[in-house]
Order: structure tokens, then C-alpha cells, then sequence
């Protein structure tokens, strides 16, 4: 199977706002080097909250959630579409998602954790129902996920 377009951009939030910066996760083998590359590519100095927004052309969105110290946390808006790419095994390892290759099961399969921006203003309810909408593409999705959390302008400057 080729591999897809990706998109993957990182978020800081500052007390100037959110700066982002795109990231390479050509590297990435296991999920620590998501975070290393995330870290590397807005120059954390370590307690910053950093989000990094990957999107697979019309299959697939994941988010992660970067704070200091604390466990990262990540969001997969669909462990069904994640296939054979070795980018969505990576993520549906993160989100503790074991894809069943056997599967013929249909529809969407969020999974994750469905809080982790239910601090920064968007429900786990509205994070679900953006996830589980048909025929909205990932891109899309991240783009109503950046305004209500405040860094769409950053994102579609990356884009």
C-alpha cells in the first residue's frame, strides 16, 4: 500500500497565545519519538502544554497532548482506518488501539483519550461527535478543533 499524505504541525501554548511549527515524523519508530520530534520542533524547554495535530488525507486525525513531565495523552479519531501504514500502527499503539487486519467491521472507532482537550474549552462530547461526523474530511475536523481552541490562525499558516 503507498504511503499517505500526512500532515503533522505542533502547537505551544504561550502567554502570547499558540505558536506552531510542522513536524517531520518521517523518523518516528516508536511512540516516544512522536514527543522527541514534537519537542525538537517547537523547542520546548519542558513544561509547556504542546499539542501535535497529525492528519492522513481523508482517512484519519490524531491529537496528541504534550504537558512537562506528565504521561502524553492522545486522541485517534478512527483505529478502523489507521491500515498498514506504519504512522497509524504507531498512533493505534498510542491510543492503545490493536487494529484487527481480520476486521470487516464498518464505521468510525474513536479511541483514546476523549478528555484531553476537555481543559482547554472542547468536550469529550464535541471531541466524539466531531470524530463520528460522515463525510467530514480530517482536515476539516482539525480546523474546528483549532478555532475553538484558539490556534487556527497558526494552523492554516502552517498548512
Amino acid at each position: 500500500m503507498p504511503s499517505s499524505a500526512v500532515f503533522a504541525a505542533a502547537f505551544v501554548r504561550t502567554s502570547d497565545g499558540w505558536s506552531g511549527a510542522e513536524v517531520d515524523l518521517g523518523g518516528a519508530e516508536i511512540v516516544d519519538d512522536l514527543g522527541d520530534a514534537v519537542s525538537e520542533a517547537l523547542r520546548l524547554s519542558g513544561d509547556e502544554l504542546a499539542l501535535l495535530c497529525v492528519e492522513v488525507e481523508d482517512e484519519w486525525f490524531a491529537i496528541a497532548r504534550y504537558t512537562g513531565a506528565d504521561e502524553a495523552r492522545v486522541f485517534l479519531s478512527d483505529g478502523n482506518a489507521v491500515g498498514p501504514d506504519p504512522l497509524g500502527e504507531l498512533f493505534a499503539e498510542f491510543a492503545g488501539v490493536v487494529p484487527d487486519k481480520e476486521s470487516t467491521e464498518l464505521g468510525v472507532r474513536p479511541s483514546g483519550d476523549i478528555d484531553l482537550l476537555g481543559d482547554l474549552g472542547m468536550s469529550p462530547e464535541e471531541l466524539l461527535e466531531l470524530a463520528m461526523e460522515e463525510g467530514t474530511l480530517p482536515a476539516d475536523i482539525l480546523s474546528v478543533i483549532a478555532e475553538k481552541l484558539g490556534f487556527a490562525d497558526e494552523l492554516d499558516r502552517l498548512r
